[in-house]
């Protein structure tokens, strides 16, 4: 067991912050990290430290110690939170030691340049909690302390892998539609920063569907065109994989109703690091750029209250909604409940009937004032889909970033979920994808396959796993599902085993002779696919069969390309369970080999990443 000991340096009105971890069984500090916490100029002494509860010590961050820190030595003020990371002129040499719960050492200096090199035991004093002792003096201006690893304490949700699946015994998959990317751009800051991200941090088909591929466009007004491809397994021999891709109608974008957008922005404290709120001023000004004059835009800002930064104003005004963002400052509390009710608010006056009416929510998730309670905000925001105003979700920032509650909103505000982590990213999801960020083509698309048991023995779908859908939901229009936007394509995939191939599972002793279905022509399976209008309320199907003619020897480039990011997902997800020796170095090749046509980088960044994953992953671990 772990635990977190809070440190406060005050210097005049800067105040130092210090987290330690040291393990129970040791004195030895495994890991300190620093905060910067800018205070009024008058704040000279400090106050006792709060008792800190067990939630608060298990998430003591370097952003949640700076807020901690504040509270502690200000608790009236709205002072703002800056995280800096260690300032070589205020490093000190000091060892962190448990003592009786009695009574604490607090180092207070009135220099605001290095800690003195003179004893400091003189301006100690004393205030109830731990101790604070001090070792050999640190010369005036230290050499930085060599960088640890990461503290990642961001939430994700946990999802339980899907298994084998005989189909004698389960021949129906039903799942939920997901153009989400947020998974893989969320994975890439991650490995970019030297960490490999949590188990639960990776979702197969975010990473799938991050990148474009080549499907055909739908025909005849029809909204999707649905494709099917079965080729070999590349880390398997013995099964098959089979890709099933889904393309929607994609208008160009004059062509697009008008749009009533609300930008629900977070401005709370722990926004205003480089790339939270910075960033996010930056990507909205590239969006904006992107409106036309029948557009209308609303900025609603929140953090410990909430207020309309802009009214609603014309696409054309480019010059001041881009100066109302530029306005935008971080500081406070996160009241993110009371700022989705005003945004809802905004967007209910400004409704277009037969237009585009969508929240985009920017924030890094750390809701912490009024509603906070995860199942309320989703109930909130799935009641209000009902009027038809969707929302979409912007993630930004690290270290305490809330994952699923960024992922679930949209799910629930029929919504598309992104990660924005660089001013590239920024670009792809709102300037090159405007119109899919937009404009919904088809509402509650679930997707249902039937595999066919004279042909197909087993399957294992890869990915949608907080998607899936029981059986009985597929006819079930008040069931909701996923959105689809204009262009967007969605790719899902199978890992299967034809019938007579030795497959994961054992025969079953009494099921075994069971008369087996007619093979229907040589179909493999049976693909239903149902959704409504962007505007109607009554469900319509498409249905296709997947035959032997499907199968190829070799799949394409971009098949390859798609399995490759799959099998990176699942190497880095279950540590690649059903991989067998296909390692990262496999992945790569496999990956390089299939870039293909790779206009916007993508394909080769993601190759890169591949080689940070294989570096930074021990050769023991399996992962």
């Amino acid at each position: 067991m772990f635990r977190h000991i809070i440190m406060l340096t005050a210097v005049f009105g800067l105040v130092v912050g210090a987290v330690s971890c040291s393990h129970s069984s040791s004195d030895r500090t495994l890991e300190a990290k620093r905060v910067d916490v800018v205070l009024p100029a008058e704040t000279k002494s400090l106050s006792p430290p709060p008792n800190l509860t067990e939630s608060e010590v298990r998430l003591a961050t370097p952003r949640v110690a700076a807020q901690i820190a504040s509270n502690a030595l200000h608790p009236a003020g709205n002072q703002q939170v800056v995280t800096t990371g260690i300032r070589p002129s205020l490093q000190q040499s000091l060892s962190v030691k448990r003592a009786p719960p009695a009574e604490v050492e607090v180092i207070a200096a009135e220099d605001a340049g290095a800690m003195p090199e003179v004893s400091i035991a003189s301006s100690l004093q004393r205030v109830p909690g731990m101790m604070i002792s001090p070792t050999a003096a640190a010369p005036a201006f230290a050499p930085p302390m060599p960088p640890s690893a990461p503290e990642n304490d961001n939430r994700y949700q946990h999802l339980d892998r899907h298994g084998v699946q005989l189909v004698s015994e389960a021949p129906v998959s039903t799942f939920s539609i997901d153009v989400d990317t947020g998974s893989y751009s969320n994975i890439r800051h991650l490995l970019n920063n030297g960490q490999l991200p949590p188990r639960d941090a990776v979702r197969v088909e975010e990473m799938v569907n991050y990148f474009p591929y080549q499907y055909a466009l739908p025909r005849d007004g029809k909204p999707f065109s649905v494709h099917a491809e079965v080729a070999p397994t590349p880390w398997n021999r013995g099964t098959m994989l089979l890709r099933v891709g889904i393309q929607a109608a994609d208008p160009a974008k004059e062509t697009l109703p008008p749009a009533n957008l609300v930008f629900l922005i977070d401005v709370s404290g722990s926004m205003q690091e480089a790339n939270r709120l910075p960033l996010l001023r930056n990507a909205m000004k590239l969006f904006v750029d992107q409106l036309r004059p029948q557009d209308r835009v609303s900025l609603v800002t929140y953090a410990g209250h909430t207020r309309v930064a802009l009214p609603p104003t014309s696409g054309e005004k480019r010059g001041e909604i881009k100066a109302a963002i530029d306005s935008l400052t971080a500081g406070g509390s996160t009241a993110g409940a009371a700022g989705i009710t005003l945004a809802y608010q905004m967007a209910e006056q400004g409704f277009m009937k037969h237009g585009i009416n969508r929240i985009l929510l920017a924030t890094d998730g750390d809701f912490n004032v009024g509603i906070t309670r995860f199942e309320t905000l989703k109930d909130m925001v799935s009641e209000k889909r009902k009027t038809g105003i969707s929302l979409s979700t912007l993630g930004f920032g690290t270290d305490g970033y809330n994952d699923r509650l960024m992922e679930q909103l949209a799910d629930a505000g029929d919504g598309a979920y992104s990660y924005i982590d660089t001013l590239a990213e920024a670009n792809k999801v709102l300037v090159n994808e405007f119109t899919s960020t937009l404009a919904a083509v088809a509402r509650d698309v679930k997707i249902q396959l039937e595999f066919n048991p004279a042909l197909v023995s087993e399957y294992r779908q890869i990915g949608f796993e907080n998607r899936a859908l029981k059986r009985e939901d597929f006819n079930n229009d008040k069931v909701d599902a996923g959105e689809i936007g204009a262009g967007h394509r969605v790719t899902a995939l199978y890992e299967i085993t034809l019938a007579g191939k030795p497959g994961k599972l054992d025969a079953l002793r009494y099921g075994g002779n069971a008369v087996l279905p007619k093979e229907n022509g040589g179909e493999l399976g049976f693909l239903r696919l149902r959704y409504k209008e962007a505007h109607g309320d009554a469900s319509k199907l498409i249905e296709t069969p997947i035959t032997r003619s499907h199968m190829k020897e070799k799949a394409g480039s971009d098949f390859q390309f798609a399995a490759a990011v799959a099998a990176f997902a699942q190497r880095l997800s279950d540590g690649g369970k059903y991989l067998g020796d296909f390692d990262f170095a496999q992945v790569k090749a496999l990956a390089n080999a299939s870039r293909g046509d790779d206009r916007y980088g993508y394909r080769g960044e993601f190759v890169q990443l591949v080689g940070l994953a294989q570096t930074l992953s021990p050769k023991s671990s399996g992962r």
